[in-house]
């Protein structure tokens, strides 16, 4: 059985990968470009599987390895995801959310970690015929740590390197020219209940706000899903009603910022982009999100940017 199996709604990029093992043509590095949620991790692992394969004199039980790379302890396979800082050590977004740290900016790919990934590649691979590294959200790294990634990417020996991105314009374009474009596209309908149900999420699809807002991305719809149940639905429910007064504008500003970490504001921007276009149409108010999203990124102060924002919200309204 293919190590793709469990792989739906991506068959341009399972033929590509495929080719390349049968016909021994396999690039130094990949970008696998595509919305997050749609499959992008679990076809590095499947790509993976295929890569560190041992050769066929020295055989290793299909399921062995199979289990070792999806557990990610097999001793070639470099997994790199990005990390938070917190008093002083990197933490992961799910060490994060276990510890119930309030995030003020997005996790990103640290310049440390990228000479993590060299020193991991200076050495020669110990059981595989190649080392295989594979880097989540690659677009978050901050240019010192892409310079640094660029070098090794000139030169990465014995390795293949597997770069996760939502685009080519989010990445450097040194980067994305040293990389093999692997596209993947946005699943189906019947693809998204596929993957949903398997997943152990068949209530999603009772709530089509949910698939609207997750266009095609069962991943994106679980998230959606536990960042709407994580937000008390007196708050959401102001947010998508606005107060008539300016002092009730500044109160739900002050406990967006308080309640919220950034990463659920950002979230919070989105569902009310989608539900202001949805019941209003106005693209003005899209427009106060958007910027209200920048701010965010920006580190503009959190509460100073809701105020602005649903100020001039209520005011179109």
């Amino acid at each position: 059985m293919s190590p793709f199996f469990p792989l739906l709604g991506q068959p341009q990029a399972v033929e590509l990968l495929t080719r390349a093992i049968a016909q021994d043509r396999i690039a130094p590095a990949y970008l696998f470009a595509g919305t997050p949620g749609i499959g992008r991790s679990l076809a590095a692992r499947c790509f993976a599987e295929l890569l560190l394969a041992p050769p066929s004199s020295l055989p290793t039980p299909p399921s062995s390895l199979h289990q070792r790379i999806h557990q990610g302890n097999h001793p070639d396979l470099l997994w790199v995801e990005p990390t938070y800082l917190h008093q002083g050590k990197r933490i992961s977004a799910a060490e994060a959310v276990e510890l119930g740290l309030k995030r003020k900016s997005p996790p990103e790919i640290r310049l440390e970690q990228v000479r993590e990934i060299a020193r991991f590649l200076s050495r020669p691979p110990l059981e595989a015929p190649r080392s295989v590294v594979v880097v989540e959200q690659a677009d978050s790294m901050a240019e010192a740590a892409a310079n640094g990634l660029l070098k090794t990417l000139e030169e990465p020996g014995k390795a293949t390197i597997i770069l996760l991105a939502p685009n080519t314009e989010s990445l450097l374009p040194t980067l994305v020219s040293r990389c093999q474009r692997i596209p993947f596209q946005r699943l189906s309908t019947e693809a998204v209940a596929q993957v949903l149900n398997q997943a152990g999420h068949a209530e999603l699809l009772e709530h089509p706000e949910i698939l609207a807002l997750a266009q095609g991305s069962p991943g994106e719809a679980i998230v959606h899903w536990q960042q709407l149940q994580a937000i008390s639905p007196e708050l959401l429910s102001e947010t998508t009603q606005l107060p008539n007064t300016l002092r009730g504008v500044l109160d739900l500003a002050r406990r967006i910022a308080q309640t919220l970490d950034t990463e659920a504001q950002l979230w919070l921007v989105t569902y009310l982009q989608h539900h202001y276009w949805q019941t209003q149409g106005q693209p003005e108010q899209l427009k106060h999100l958007e910027n209200a999203r920048r701010y965010l990124l920006q580190f503009v102060q959190p509460r100073l940017v809701w105020e602005v924002t649903l100020g001039r919200m209520q005011q179109e309204i």
